[in-house]
């Protein structure tokens, strides 16, 4: 049998691997009896481990969240994985959490074992920037939250803005990149018309309005608005005869540093909304590969049929095509 600290250590592994736990399933992986897994159980929760019982025929057990980070357990491959995008984050200006990343990487690299520790050791990572059509602009990260919140909540939002003597009322519709930038897309209730706003220059008022019920943006399509705005064109085309619309699972965060003329709408943690244009919708597909991220078409149609012309030419490709 293992020894305790062995043995809680594997059950937390365990409980992190997967949402609910019977307490009869555990007690078999770590070869111990039930009243055992109870009494790990309590001593995982008296370290900060906000651990729930679930209901049920067996009873069980599941790793809940909690109102602080208690500690956590990576295996080798999620360590390498974590410090390699710390060092990424670290070294990518605009994003507002560079010095908190390298103080991450630290503390990982600090209570790595040593086996581990020298293995990552020789490992730098460096991110290099495209070059930027304009200077960088880092956003406060509490000020995105406060925006994102906001425009999730439908709430009224009132802030300072750093080329306005006067305070902004808006309705927040949309939080969106452009080449490298945050920008909040709304309805400026006091010019009653739509606006879009640097997130860098602003400075939200606590606390927020009323609730509001969102209206249409011009057109009904955010991408094709701001996208028109910025590129000069009534159309929203961006000046491109082929333009579409995915659903990348990836962070718009992360998609923005690759993207210069194309609008990513954020959906959540690891999903984004994206816009680009291009010359053909072939090539406007394989743009939309590049992002090596699971990928749903939102439209047009043609943008569907490219990317089954692709899958077929690249499946010729694999294979050796047609005149092997």
């Amino acid at each position: 049998m293992q020894k305790t600290s062995a043995r809680l250590l594997a059950l937390l592994s365990l409980l992190q691997a997967r949402r609910d736990w019977p307490g009869t399933l555990l007690a078999e992986r770590l070869d111990i009896s039930l009243r055992t897994v109870r009494r790990d159980v309590d001593r995982l929760r008296e370290l900060g481990y906000p651990i729930a019982a679930v209901k049920g025929p067996d009873g069980g057990y599941r790793l809940s969240a909690g109102t602080e980070l208690p500690p956590l357990l990576f295996d080798d491959e999620q360590a390498v994985a974590l410090t390699i995008a710390l060092q990424i984050a670290a070294t990518t200006p605009g994003s507002g959490t560079e010095e908190a990343a390298a103080r991450a990487l630290h503390t990982i690299r600090q209570v790595m074992p040593a086996r581990l520790r020298q293995r990552v050791a020789s490992l730098r990572v460096t991110n290099v920037e495209r070059p930027a059509t304009h200077p960088p602009a880092p956003v406060d990260r509490e000020v995105l939250l406060e925006i994102s919140a906001a425009v999730h909540r439908k709430e009224i939002l009132r802030f300072d803005y750093a080329t306005a003597e006067e305070p902004r009322r808006v309705e927040p519709h949309h939080v969106i990149t452009w080449d490298g930038r945050w920008y909040l897309v709304a309805w400026d209730l006091d010019r009653a018309d739509w606006r879009i706003f640097r997130a860098d220059r602003i400075t939200p008022k606590i606390p927020t309005g009323p609730r509001f019920t969102p209206r249409d943006v011009p057109g009904g399509d955010v991408a094709a608005y701001v996208t028109g705005k910025f590129r000069g064109t009534d159309d929203g085309s961006g000046g491109w005869p082929c333009r579409g619309t995915v659903i990348l699972d990836r962070a718009a965060a992360t998609v923005a540093l690759y993207t210069r003329d194309g609008i990513a709408e954020e959906l959540g943690p690891e999903r984004c909304r994206l816009t680009l244009g291009s010359f053909s919708w072939t090539s406007l597909a394989a743009a939309f590969g590049r992002y090596d991220a699971a990928i749903t078409v939102v439209g047009p149609e043609p943008l569907s049929n490219a990317f089954r012309q692709l899958a077929a030419r690249f499946a010729d490709a694999g294979a050796g095509g047609p005149g092997e």
